[in-house]
């Protein structure tokens, strides 16, 4: 035990220190104001967005992501006072769009509106210069887009069970289009037959207007497709539609059952577009960005808008979506090992 004598030496200083820790602190909190680059920082996030803001698109003009980049992103920048911008960058399987938003600074003022090849790249590029996970911070997850498994006008099956009974009694013999090797379609189509035990001759396309070109036409036998690009030919009577990818019927479309209710619970492979940034964005920013595209899935004007694409709106929050993402790409992973799945 110390002496009394001890004990007053080193209390002694005590008050002495603590002044000392408490003007050093003091100094330091008025330091920081003063700090060029701390404080432009900070006024920097207060005060995002104070210009225009660049939405990258990965894909190319008039198809489904850069539809709706545009729809959302047009009542995104009124809510923020700012315009938004719709830079197309494509080519390297979306990897030319990515590194164009890791390549800028990270101040949320470049952000990608990007798909499902956030999770497939890294199987299906080769050379990766980066990790999707650890490179990207999501900030939400957009829209759905729902696909469906549709089939030529004249093919015999009525109804999905009908299709699959088909299929296995003829295998390898029913064709399917999907927009491209390694999409979203690919993968539900993949995750389909694996479910249902289904052997069928897979035909890729560039995109899915072409495949329904072709369904229409009869050159193949089904395709699956997003409900958007499906739209026009089910209105003509061109094709029939056996079933929805999504776990809930679509608004736009209530008759048509899902897969998931036909017998195969839990199967949900739409299609999706989500913004990102690059991971060390602000919080604030990341936060600020993802209310506004919440509260521009609210507008009713936006809902309507949006409607003829039979998109969903979703706009969940970072953290829905990145758990959503971590099962997403387990699950994906999966089916492009499984299957073989290369882009050549």
């Amino acid at each position: 035990m110390a002496s009394n004598k001890q004990f007053q030496k080193t209390n002694r200083y005590a008050p002495v220190l603590s002044r000392r820790s408490v003007l050093k602190a003091g100094m330091a909190t008025l330091a920081i104001p003063f700090m060029g680059a701390s404080s432009a920082a900070y006024a920097q996030q207060e005060a995002w967005p104070n210009r225009a803001v660049r939405f990258v698109v990965p894909f190319s003009p008039g198809g489904a992501a850069d539809t709706s980049a545009r729809t959302v992103g047009q009542k995104v920048g009124e809510i923020l006072g700012q315009s938004i911008i719709i830079e197309n960058r494509t080519g390297g399987n979306a990897v030319v769009a990515a590194l164009t938003v890791l390549q800028a600074p990270k101040d949320g003022y470049t952000l990608i509106w990007d798909a499902a090849n956030q999770l497939t790249n890294p199987l299906l590029v080769k050379n990766l210069k980066f990790d999707y996970e650890t490179a990207f911070q999501p900030i939400t997850m957009a829209v759905r887009v729902p696909q469906v498994l549709a089939v030529r006008q004249d093919f015999p099956a009525q109804t999905l069970k009908e299709f699959v009974d088909y299929v296995k009694a003829h295998p390898n013999a029913v064709s399917c289009g999907t927009p491209p090797s390694g999409a979203m379609a690919h993968l539900a189509l993949v995750h389909f037959q694996k479910l249902s035990g289904m052997q069928m001759i897979h035909t890729p396309y560039r995109g899915g207007a072409d495949a329904g070109r072709d369904l229409m036409g009869g050159q193949i036998d089904s395709a699956l497709i997003t409900l958007s690009t499906a739209r026009g030919a089910l209105e003509m009577g061109k094709i029939r539609i056996l079933g929805l990818t999504s776990l809930e019927r679509s608004p736009a479309f209530p008759n048509i059952p899902t897969i998931a209710e036909q017998g195969y619970p839990g199967y949900d492979m739409d299609d999706w577009f989500g913004l990102f940034a690059a991971a060390g964005t602000p919080d604030a920013v990341v936060t600020r960005a993802q209310a506004a595209v919440a509260e521009a899935a609210r507008d009713p004007a936006l809902i309507a808008a949006i409607a003829p694409t039979a998109a969903v709106l979703v706009a969940n929050t970072p953290q829905e979506f990145t758990a959503w993402l971590a099962q997403q790409r387990k699950l994906l992973a999966k089916l492009i090992q499984d299957a073989n799945i290369s882009i050549g």
